[in-house]
């Protein structure tokens, strides 16, 4: 049994994060063990793909255990989007949402994304985007002085060091992208690469909806600044490598590559494994973390089960190391903390600072979708989900007064915004018209003829037409940093295992807002540049979970699944958890890691940040380890 063994350090979580910096100790020899809630990952990715073939709803979570809506009946739940649609029943919902408070300004809202607790993590399901933070990212409040960003948000790390690290995580992940395309980005908002460098990979084909987009916008300009479409850097193959397969062109990258060719942690996690000095328990759930006198942490507690839903008799064990690594995701990070509340530390462990917990962002989703002119197809549904996007619209002076944001373009046609090719069909079929494609008719005007009911050839035809036409937009937009948006733990609710769950306070203020509204005028405008009809509508959403009104108009919020910034690192301990290495200020021998300890989001996709951040924290444990 793992008692019975002297560990060097603990690590409780096997994600991205977690697996590279076992890796890392295995490497030097050390003792590692990992604690895992999830249940063993599977020989082979088949049950998962027969569960997501069998599931009625695609979400991101369709493949994995388990699958109750019941969080109080289940060993390890998680917010799901099934359960989003429940945000307000906590019977429904994992996360405890309470009705929104009127006070709560400038309003409450629902945090929208998901995560996984399995072995690999939420990588398993991630589209594998692998973009950088650019260097003003680093310095919101020194550089911008933007509202609500003080002096803790700017980050305690010089992005000189940022970009070795992205070096080494780019080449853990396998990145496929070309430095000569991202070199417009330079002058735009400021990327730049070191000299000489390449990525692993060549990059990933743009797809003919990339190519249309970026013709259809050259020579444009927004803000004052260009506009113009860059290969995103993706974390899958684009040729045969560490004995994975060429990317095949599937769509459903969320919520799982059926060969692979996408990177997921079980890759880092296998390697740490097989270093020989690295063991790994499943179906292991932390409950708390225990110190001495001195303030160090003495042992890790933790809750082993069975079975994932009415997970039956649980065995309460405890384990200790030299050091301790807290990889278990943004949410679950400081609900880990928080309840190892002590008469020594009534607030919870490494909370000197009152910060664990607070700050939590993601990257507010506006979904939009569009039409191109009958005559002009762009194919989609094919590929992997997005190719490119808009990164020239990340940085500029505008950053002191609202959000910036980028622009994801997607491959999957209407999929996201109305769960297309589905909903086109059976308008088509049936005589209905959900889609606004039976006849078209953009939104705020009049069907000129009624709905077509169609079978044989002329379905055919009317769908070739349609959903070949099809292709929309999705802008991440930053989030600023918020105490008030924050995890506590419920005082009475419970999961399957008898722990808090988290409660959530979450909403937006003036700033992101505005970046929102600034994300919807560029769609419109790079719609109307392409002579594409544009079909977004939210005015009938006001039963969506993320409906809300903003200058007098009709919006609804997607979560991007991006959570981030509930253990910010800095360099003051009275406002930051953890310090540049994500070494806990309160606990020297505790460290927590993880897009939790971003003290800003910007508007890049964070695991590259978190796995390059990793690879720091293991230079800083070995270091602790040798002295």
């Amino acid at each position: 049994m793992a008692e019975t063994k002297t560990y060097d350090v603990v690590i409780v979580g096997a994600g991205i994060a977690g697996g590279i910096i076992a890796l890392e100790m295995g490497r030097l020899g050390k003792r590692v063990l990992i604690l895992e809630a999830g249940a063993p990952i599977p020989a082979s990715r088949e049950q998962y793909m027969e569960n997501f073939f069998l599931s009625a709803a695609k979400t991101p979570e369709s493949p994995y255990p388990p699958k109750t809506l019941a969080p109080a009946e289940e060993a390890t739940p998680r917010p799901t989007i099934l359960g989003l649609s429940n945000w307000k029943n906590a019977q429904k919902s994992y996360l405890v949402q309470p009705t929104p408070d009127p006070t709560f300004q400038p309003k409450q809202l629902p945090f929208a994304s998901t995560y996984e607790r399995i072995g690999g993590g939420t990588t398993w399901h991630w589209l594998g985007t692998s973009l950088r933070l650019v260097p003003d990212d680093l310095m919101m409040h020194s550089l911008y002085k933007a509202p609500g960003f003080g002096p803790a948000t700017d980050w305690p790390i010089e992005y000189s060091e940022l970009e070795t690290l992205y070096g080494r995580a780019e080449d853990e992940i396998g990145v496929s992208a070309s430095v000569a395309e991202q070199a417009p980005l330079e002058q735009a908002i400021g990327l730049a690469y070191p000299a000489g460098y390449q990525y692993p990979m060549q990059a990933i084909p743009e797809s003919l909806v990339d190519q249309a987009m970026s013709q259809g916008v050259a020579g444009m300009s927004l803000f004052g600044q260009p506009v113009f479409v860059t290969p995103t850097p993706a974390g899958r193959n684009s040729q045969p490598r560490a004995n994975r397969p060429v990317c095949a062109g599937n769509t459903n990258c969320i919520p799982i590559c059926p060969i692979q060719a996408k990177y997921d942690a079980t890759v880092t996690l296998n390697a740490a494994l097989n270093t020989g000095s690295v063991d790994i328990q499943y179906r292991s759930v932390v409950s708390r973390l225990l110190t001495d006198t001195q303030g160090r942490i003495s042992s890790v507690e933790y809750l082993t089960y069975n079975r994932e839903m009415k997970p039956g008799p649980v065995t309460t064990s405890q384990v200790s190391a030299t050091t301790y690594v807290l990889a278990a995701h943004a949410i679950e990070n400081p609900k880990i903390l928080l309840n190892s509340a002590s008469t020594a530390f009534p607030k919870g462990l490494a909370n000197r600072s009152d910060q664990v917990g607070r700050n939590l962002m993601d990257h507010v989703l506006y979904l939009s979708w569009a039409l191109m002119p009958e005559g002009k197809p762009v194919f989609p549904y094919r590929g992997p989900l997005s190719t490119s996007g808009i990164e020239s619209l990340r940085n500029g002076p505008f950053r002191s007064q609202r959000a910036a944001f980028r622009m994801e373009i997607g491959n999957e046609g209407w999929n996201f915004p109305i769960g297309d090719p589905y909903t086109t069909v059976n308008d088509f079929i049936n005589g209905t018209n959900v889609s606004a494609l039976n006849p078209v008719t953009p939104p705020g005007t009049q069907p000129t003829s009624p709905s077509l009911k169609l079978g044989g050839r002329e379905l055919v035809m009317a769908l070739n037409d349609r959903l070949t036409r099809q292709f929309r937009m999705a802008c991440l937009i930053e989030q600023s940093p918020q105490a008030e948006n924050r995890i506590t733990l419920d005082p009475v609710l419970k999961d399957g295992l008898g722990l808090p769950r988290p409660k959530i306070a979450y909403g937006f203020d003036k700033y992101t807002l505005d970046g929102f509204m600034a994300a919807k005028q560029a769609s419109s405008a790079i719609y109307q540049a392409m002579g594409a009809t544009e079909f977004t509508n939210f005015s009938q959403s006001q039963s969506q979970p993320g409906y809300f009104e903003y200058e007098g108009q009709s919006f609804v919020f997607f979560g991007a699944g991006h959570v981030m910034g509930t253990h910010r690192m800095g360099t003051d301990p009275l406002q930051s958890v953890v310090d540049a290495n994500q070494r806990s200020h309160d606990h020297e021998n505790l460290w927590i890691v993880g897009s939790g300890s971003f003290p800003t989001v910007a508007t890049p996709n964070p695991t590259l940040t978190l796995a390059a951040l990793a690879f720091k924290t293991a230079a800083s444990l070995g270091k602790a380890l040798t002295l």
